[in-house]
């Protein structure tokens, strides 16, 4: 702890770089402090916060900003939150609702929310799971010779797609792909299903194999998407806003486009122990990240599925604001993920 003066000193500092942008000098901290205070203390006690590492001069004649080192000890030891109101609690929790039953899209619609909210870049992703499988399948036909294929994995996940077939799709023609589906498909694990497993299939389906094969060649396709992690994004451009970043916010906007080493460090926290976690600056082991503040937090739902959610920001947010939102959001998708899609108050 480095003293009841020099955090009240350091949180004027930061309070008011978040919220301008601009350092603070000695004159203009005097006035702001509740108590009398030297230009001359004030001054001292800026220099061994400087000293420490908590603010940095970056002109010979003006005031202090803080440092990636101030913003870590202010969340430690100085936040105070403001409290979520009754209505951006009930928006959060009517625009969560809408998707509580389906884990894909209520971490989509979470991971726009959180950029709305928040001002900040937001991403959502789920880890590739090997052991997951196909739980059950439905054909519905859609008239014109289509149907629509709908497939749902034991984690939760549901894929669907629309097929065009050359026959009529009759009783016949259903009872027949519900046997082979049951016989060969449910149960049977994502990874496992591709077009030489589709092939395997073929003597099930007799003289209809050239009938069934482009519904079946559709959810081999299902089954392979549904196996892969994925990685969305929201809101990236409004890293744009923020100035502070300067001349990397370009490097940061690649960074997230190519995607690769983003979803690579959210796959080992995913593995790690850590639930949720806020990196602050160089906290964070990607280069491209280290001027910035990523919060992010883990959820494991269903039969082990995993997935992480959470926002890349500047450095100047508003953590006094942002980080109780982000809490009620990740809460909030946590309880509807256990519940599957019902909330006990």
């Amino acid at each position: 702890m480095i003293g009841e003066r020099r955090e009240a000193i350091l949180e004027l500092i930061i309070d008011y770089y978040i919220k301008t942008g601009e350092p603070l000098g000695s004159k203009n901290l005097c006035a702001m402090l509740p108590y009398t205070i030297s230009s001359a203390t004030i001054r001292n006690e800026m220099a061994f916060l400087t000293s420490m590492g908590f603010l940095e001069q970056r002109h010979t004649s003006g005031g202090r900003v803080p440092t990636k080192k101030a913003y870590r000890y202010f969340v430690d030891n100085m936040l105070s939150s403001e409290a979520l109101s009754q209505y951006e609690m009930q928006k959060i929790d009517e625009v969560l609702s809408i998707n509580a039953s389906d884990p894909e899209r209520l971490l989509s619609s979470a991971c726009s929310l959180l950029s709305e909210a928040t001002g900040c870049a937001a991403f959502c992703s789920s880890v590739q799971d090997k052991y997951d499988c196909v739980q059950g399948i439905e054909l519905i036909p859609a008239g014109n010779n289509k149907v629509m294929l709908v497939m749902l994995t034991l984690g939760g996940k549901i894929k669907s797609s629309v097929c065009t077939v050359n026959c009529p799709v009759d009783e016949e023609f259903r009872q027949l792909f519900y046997k082979v589906a049951k016989q060969r498909f449910i149960g049977t694990p994502l990874s496992d299903i591709d077009l030489s497993f589709i092939q395997s299939s073929a003597p099930l389906l007799g003289l209809r194999v050239f009938d069934m094969l482009p519904i079946f060649s559709s959810l081999c396709s299902l089954c392979a998407e549904a196996a892969k992690g994925s990685l969305s994004l929201s809101g990236e451009t409004k890293l744009l806003s923020q100035s502070e970043l300067g001349s990397s916010v370009y490097n940061l906007l690649v960074f997230l486009a190519q995607k690769e080493k983003l979803e690579y460090l959210l796959t080992e926290f995913a593995k790690s122990k850590m639930k949720s976690a806020l990196f602050i600056g160089d906290e964070n082991p990607v280069y491209e990240l280290r001027n910035t503040v990523m919060a992010v937090q883990k959820f494991t739902y269903n039969n082990n599925q995993t997935a992480t959610l959470g926002i890349i920001g500047s450095l100047r947010i508003n953590y006094r604001k942002v980080l109780p939102l982000v809490d009620y959001i990740m809460k909030t998708v946590s309880v509807y993920l256990k519940e599957g899609g019902i909330r006990y108050e």
